[in-house]
């Protein structure tokens, strides 16, 4: 594994341990959805399905975390949400929900961890 996934892996361990710690379930990690892309982190959060992308960066790079969702990639994670449906039985009665959880990583000190529900 390279440092960039290396670095990547971090956050998404960051992240689903929030998410857990927020009383969500994990169903899937790096789910992939042959060459359309893959699903970072696939969570319940009680009856609704949450597809959460997530992204880590360190302090000081160009852009922030948060910033990473393009509506180009909003469009993607909406995608792959419905391939996750048709594969796994359709939408729960809570619907689909898609999160961002961003992880940035200072030089010194604990890492940031955001999440924002509802992104797209």
């Amino acid at each position: 594994m390279n440092a960039r996934g290396a670095l990547g892996k971090y956050g998404e361990d960051l992240a689903a341990r929030r998410l857990a710690q927020a009383g969500m379930t994990i169903l899937a990690r790096n789910w992939r959805a042959g060459r359309t892309g893959e699903i970072d982190i696939v969570a319940r959060d009680g009856d609704a399905l949450v597809i959460c992308e997530v992204k880590t960066r360190r302090a000081g790079d160009f852009e922030h975390p948060m910033e990473a969702v393009t509506p180009a990639k909003a469009d993607r994670l909406r995608g792959l949400a419905e391939r996750w449906l048709q594969e796994h039985g359709g939408a729960p009665p809570g619907g689909v929900r898609i999160d961002l959880v961003g992880v940035l990583l200072p030089g010194r000190g604990a890492p940031v961890v955001e999440h924002a529900r509802g992104v797209a």
